[in-house]
């Protein structure tokens, strides 16, 4: 579960809530152009990510240990969190979204080999629990480093000081973008820091064969997999059903904060006030959806989740600086003095709560639904895959959006394509067996 909390600040303050909405809005002149190039990051890191993470799952299957793989991605990633600082304005666009990319696909990578190891640890009557609790504890991680970059280190663009009326700690110049580019180094740092509970005191598989025949044999037996899967048509359904909606998740977490971001001109204080309110919803979110996941199975989680994250795409892309619902409500430009000061801030903050309540319970059940669908001999390739169902067309919802985005000039028609996602995947696992390991090949596997 610590794996969880040492992760999540990257996904928080770097991809979603600070780092990203300053790439958009403050370290080039174009965001528009901004918001295509970061959605194409996002798209060459999902190619990536969806080509190899079964490759790697079957290799870690017969290696065994899992820590190793773990320990190998992370100083890639704390290597490229590091070297953000360097995103001054006017820096290297292009060497930014390599960083960004490398960054990613090593979180990536370690989520595999992390979730993999579940199934061995967890029981089957409590993986919804630990799954939901785990994503809830690292969204309270990354609810802290959001707090203390708010509070501490992002300073307001006409002030200079931060939301205590402070200057920024350790001299930070937010003109210069400081404030925001510190989120890869402290990232990093709290990367490093929580994930040794994890190498320290959970137990690893035993190991398995040695790397180059571990190599060999994950790549024969991922072609066995794919065959296998043939026959698991329950596991197939639920795979599809994941990649799809999955996708559409991405779109919403990559994307959501550039776009208000850009909308509304919002600072980094301010994105940063608007991931801690999602972050605090999302916690309560995972503590209600571990116990329904435990009472009612995690299918029923997936599926009440997807219908508010439905509603809640649905109301951001139908607001604009001064109406919402497609005009059927108007609102007055002006309003309160602060933060959030219009209307439209505070509806774009409410529709904004129901993706808090949704996105973990989402991805934390679907992860329960996974391990509780396979054994756990198997549990590395098919969670590989499971990765895979989550990346394998992710650059088509990022792609959509950039397309729709440079062919109309507005990224409320881009962010329009994420619902494609959200609500095909929805139909579809309205049908598929809970648990997927239902149809008759995938049961005899299991009691295999």
């Amino acid at each position: 579960m610590f794996f969880d909390w040492a992760a999540q600040p990257y996904f928080t303050v770097v991809t979603t809530f600070i780092f990203g909405p300053y790439f958009v809005a403050r370290m080039t002149d174009d965001p528009v152009s901004a918001q295509t190039a970061w959605s194409n990051a996002a798209t060459i890191a999902g190619v990536l990510i969806a080509i190899l993470s079964p490759i790697l799952g079957s290799i870690a299957d017969q290696s065994g240990a899992r820590k190793p793989w773990i320990a190998f991605f992370a100083l890639i990633k704390i290597i490229c969190l590091s070297l953000l600082w360097t995103a001054a304005p006017g820096s290297s666009v292009a060497m930014i979204m390599l960083l960004i990319i490398v960054s990613s696909i090593a979180a990536e990578f370690s989520i595999v080999f992390n979730d993999s190891m579940m199934p061995r640890l967890v029981s089957q009557a409590d993986v919804g629990r630990v799954s939901n609790a785990a994503w809830g504890l690292g969204y309270l991680g990354g609810m802290i480093v959001l707090i203390a970059v708010v509070l501490l280190l992002a300073g307001s663009p006409e002030t200079g000081l931060t939301l205590l009326g402070i200057p920024p700690l350790f001299g930070l110049d937010p003109a210069t973008g400081e404030d925001a580019r510190v989120t890869g180094p402290l990232s990093a740092a709290w990367y490093f820091l929580f994930i040794l509970p994890m190498f320290l005191f959970t137990p690893d598989a035993p190991k398995g064969k040695k790397l180059g025949a571990a190599v060999r044999s994950g790549l024969t037996e991922i072609g066995h997999t794919l065959s296998e899967l043939r026959q698991r048509s329950g596991l197939v359904r639920f795979l599809i059903a994941r990649m799809i909606y999955q996708d559409g998740v991405n779109g919403l977490l990559v994307l959501g904060g550039v776009f208000a971001a850009a909308m509304f001109g919002w600072s980094t204080m301010e994105i940063g006030i608007y991931g801690i309110i999602l972050n605090v919803v999302a916690i309560l979110g995972c503590v209600v959806a571990g116990r329904i996941d435990r009472l009612m199975g995690s299918k029923v989680v997936v599926l009440i989740g997807l219908c508010l994250l439905v509603l809640a795409t649905f109301g951001i892309v139908s607001t604009g600086i001064d109406f919402t619902l497609f005009g059927l409500i108007n609102l007055p430009v002006t309003g309160t003095e602060g933060i959030f000061a219009t209307p439209a801030e505070k509806a774009y903050i409410l529709y904004g709560l129901l993706i808090g309540l949704s996105f973990g319970p989402v991805q934390a059940s679907s992860r329960s639904y996974m391990a509780r669908s396979v054994a756990v001999h198997e549990a590395g390739r098919y969670f590989g895959i499971y990765a895979l169902s989550g990346r394998a067309t992710s650059f088509l919802a990022t792609l959509s959006f950039s397309l729709m985005t440079a062919a109309t000039g507005s990224a409320r028609l881009g962010m329009a394509t994420l619902l494609i996602f959200l609500v095909l995947g929805l139909l579809l696992l309205w049908s598929t067996p809970y648990p997927a390991s239902r149809d008759r090949a995938a049961a005899t596997v299991l009691r295999q």
